[in-house]
């Protein structure tokens, strides 16, 4: 029997993103299955629901939409009870944030539901893909840029007029993982002269590449290489030292500053003082993308622009949500390259091997229990 596909409306706070959306239902729906969508769910993303109509699937209120779902999308993690009218052993798939509230994913076990971490996916090329954290990050990114020109009240690029000359922005990022590289690359095209540092020696190549100058710390050793799953890892307190010294050093003559830094499962490291934002010129802007995960700025505050010093600090929530269209489409296209690379036709249903690499690292709970290795072992 095909599988029905239940599409969630989220309730979280200021969340617009939905986990499908009319192209991906239409794919769904030609592999066989039926799909089911709750009322509003693309509201936020510009999606109405006579689009999902169109596309093949039905609309109807969550108990109508959830009742004998086989496999449940969602963008955040839905509340237990609200998805207790799915089949027996039925499939969440979602940014579950695991590593944030072990009782949830201890009550979806309890309940028996299977559950499927889209953050948790491993970064192999074969998921590529799949990687929601990559595809959100790439416009979380670009948006940081965005909106540090908003909160800028200067030009960005070199303008040369009769009446003088405005200097280019200097502009400063801090951590170069997806969302930095394209930080980089969005503040070069609108005219800025951007800078960047990491602690991997890696990432030097990829700065250079995007026409940025590196700021690397050469008399201590950082991280050769990268983390688990592309992440950097905890540095030393030596590197730390001089890295602080020279972004000191550095700092106080940028404009803005975005910072990216992000240790999974643990709070985000500390990369700009209270003392450093002090040096920085009046007017300058800090945008903050780590601010959810405890902030690398200090005095940043979650969903909030604050200023210190004269200077801005931006702490927007939920930043690839501030592009929605774009950050729903592309998380829905990162499900379905997930249930298509699983898709047996024969059952009309995805299967999901134990055996299986991505499966493994993603799949939280399993027969009413925890069965992830993480989460097992914190």
């Amino acid at each position: 029997m095909a599988a029905r596909i239940a599409v969630l409306n989220e309730t979280a706070a200021a969340e617009p993103r939905v986990s499908a959306t009319p192209e991906t239902v239409k794919k769904l729906v030609a592999l066989g299955a039926t799909l089911a969508v709750e009322a509003g769910a693309g509201a936020g993303a510009g999606i109405a629901d006579e689009d999902y109509r169109a596309a093949g699937a039905t609309v109807g209120d969550r108990a109508a939409t959830v009742a004998g779902a086989d496999i449940l999308l969602a963008v955040r993690p839905p509340d237990r009870d609200s998805i207790q009218g799915a089949t027996s052993g039925a499939v969440l798939i979602g940014a579950l944030e695991p590593a944030g509230d072990r009782g949830r994913i201890d009550g979806y076990a309890a309940a028996g539901i299977e559950t499927m971490a889209m953050e948790w996916i491993p970064r192999i090329t074969r998921a590529q893909s799949m990687d929601m954290l990559s595809s959100q990050a790439n416009l979380a990114g670009y948006k940081a840029v965005l909106d540090a020109a908003a909160h800028y009240g200067r030009a960005f690029p070199m303008m040369m007029t009769a009446a003088g000359t405005i200097p280019a922005a200097r502009v400063f990022v801090m951590g170069v993982g997806v969302a930095g590289l394209q930080a980089i690359a969005t503040a070069r095209r609108l005219g800025a002269q951007v800078s960047a540092t990491d602690v991997r020696a890696a990432t030097r190549e990829q700065i250079l590449s995007l026409g940025a100058k590196p700021i690397f710390v050469e008399a201590v050793k950082g991280i050769e290489g990268e983390g688990t799953g592309g992440y950097a890892s905890e540095m030393s307190d030596a590197y730390k030292q001089a890295q602080a010294e020279l972004v000191s050093a550095h700092i106080a003559r940028q404009d803005i500053v975005i910072t990216t830094a992000l240790i999974p499962g643990r709070p985000a490291p500390r990369l700009v003082s209270d003392a450093q934002i002090a040096t920085m010129r009046a007017g300058s802007v800090l945008v903050d993308l780590a601010v959810e995960a405890g902030g690398n700025v200090e005095g940043a505050v979650a969903g909030e622009v604050v200023e210190r010093h004269g200077v801005k600090i931006v702490g927007y929530r939920n930043v690839p949500g501030r592009l929605a269209a774009d950050a729903s489409a592309l998380y829905a296209r990162n499900i379905l390259n997930l249930l298509t690379a699983f898709w047996d036709k024969d059952a009309g249903r995805p299967a999901f091997p134990d055996d299986d690499e991505i499966v493994a690292g993603m799949r939280l709970t399993r027969g009413g229990q925890v069965v992830n290795a993480r989460l097992l072992q914190q």
